[in-house]
């Protein structure tokens, strides 16, 4: 299984929301608060996201970064349940 970890430069986000209309996951919001620029910015507002780069790709200034993590994943005990032959 694959996450995903959205890195914003908030410097250079516009607020276009491009990204946010991209997102399958529907991870990404504006944010309250504003950039130097006036602003409001893109943000992970879910822990959902998957690494799909959606966002990244259709984003005009080039200011976002996904970095893909494999999810390990959790390993249910299984129980052994013996047969008996009559």
């Amino acid at each position: 299984m694959i996450s995903g970890t959205v890195v914003v430069a908030t410097e250079i986000c516009k607020g276009c929301e491009l990204c946010i209309a991209s997102c399958p996951q529907d991870s990404l919001g504006l944010s309250s608060s504003i950039n130097r620029k006036g602003y409001r910015f893109a943000q992970l507002i879910r822990d959902n996201c998957t690494g799909c780069t959606n966002c990244a790709l259709v984003c005009p200034d080039s200011a976002i970064t996904v970095y893909r993590e494999k999810k390990t994943a959790k390993r249910v005990p299984q129980t052994v349940i013996a047969s008996h032959a009559a």
